[in-house]
């Protein structure tokens, strides 16, 4: 611990040398990669010996792989896979912290780890002492060591899936955490924008999910603002993402995120699917609906992506612990105003 708040003495040190705005963009933004390369001057010439053996400034390639590993294992069926890297992800939490700019990618990485814990937790519920789960990083990077134990046997992986998706779970997570600090100036202004587009307000909470209701909040993969839109997305629904991008204004991306969860429900019929679509896409929850004959949610759970299973009942405990309300008894979209 004494090691860790001598590093972020010397991130503060570094501070007024490493504050590069990359050119074009918005005003305040930090180009990571002359903090890195400022960061890790400042380390080799001022750290002490001692701390240097035990903590190290990730290099650019370093960071680089650690993204591709959180998006490649957002993308897995394999819990194992989740909770393998989730001590990475703890650390790069740390170090994001720290950079000045930086909250805008630790806010979306923050509200992912808490798929990584909870595949732990209910791995380890699952199997026990066998559970291919570690207590920490096994350096002072940001590499993710190979996994030499031997994969989960699919029906126990199944069933880690169903304790990690169980909505009792996700409920007395969200009771235990503070409302995020952006969360009541930004609540008020955006619900009339959902109301009026004929979404009931209570959706609003959504932006805790996706940003932790940080309206610059970034993920590695290009989305961006209070509702992650990829630039796709947000063009589908007039909001531009030249400079200045529009996926910024909290006003902009409410009125987008309320036609869009109005669109879904009214093509998919329910507010579990529309929820489930929102992350895993309407294409895809259209087909699984299709092809395993069903109307519900309930019919193509076991077939949507590991995310989108734990991401449905994360958005459904969010609003009821917020606004004190069973999401399901919401009524479907109204007439916008």
């Amino acid at each position: 611990m004494a090691g860790r708040r001598l590093l972020r003495a010397l991130i503060l040190v570094g501070l007024p040398l490493c504050a590069f705005a990359q050119p074009g963009s918005d005003e305040g933004s930090v180009d990571l990669d002359a903090w890195f390369e400022t960061g890790q001057q400042l380390f080799d010439d001022y750290a002490p010996p001692a701390l240097k053996e035990s903590v190290r400034f990730p290099t650019k390639e370093e960071w680089d792989l650690f993204w591709h590993q959180i998006e490649s294992t957002l993308q897995s069926d394999s819990l194992a896979d989740w909770a393998w890297i989730r001590p990475e992800a703890e650390q790069a939490l740390e170090w994001l912290r720290t950079i000045p700019g930086g909250e805008d990618y630790a806010d979306w990485l923050a509200e992912r780890l808490d798929y990584l814990e909870m595949a732990e937790g209910a791995l380890y519920y699952v199997l026990g002492e066998s559970a291919p789960v570690r207590q920490g990083p096994a350096g002072p990077g940001l590499v993710t060591p190979p996994r030499t134990a031997p994969p989960v046997a699919a029906p126990q992986d199944r069933e880690a899936v169903r304790t990690a998706r169980t909505f009792a779970n996700w409920k007395s997570r969200i009771e235990a955490r503070p409302v995020p600090k952006n969360a009541t100036l930004l609540v008020p202004r955006l619900k009339p924008i959902f109301a009026s587009e004929g979404i009931p307000p209570e959706w609003v909470w959504l932006a805790e999910v996706e940003s932790s209701f940080n309206p610059k909040a970034k993920s590695p993969v290009g989305a961006l603002g209070l509702f992650q839109f990829m630039p796709a997305t947000a063009e589908r629904f007039g909001m531009k993402t030249s400079r200045p991008d529009q996926r910024t204004d909290p006003e902009r991306s409410a009125r987008a995120a309320a036609r869009y969860l109005g669109i879904l429900h009214r093509q998919l019929g329910s507010w579990p699917l529309a929820v489930a679509a929102y992350n895993a896409g309407e294409g895809r929850v259209g087909r699984l609906l299709r092809k395993h004959k069903t109307t519900s949610y309930e019919g193509i759970v076991d077939h949507l992506p590991t995310e989108t299973q734990m991401y449905v009942p994360k958005v459904f405990a969010t609003v009821m612990v917020r606004e004190g309300i069973d999401p399901l008894q919401l009524p479907p979209p109204g007439k916008p105003q």
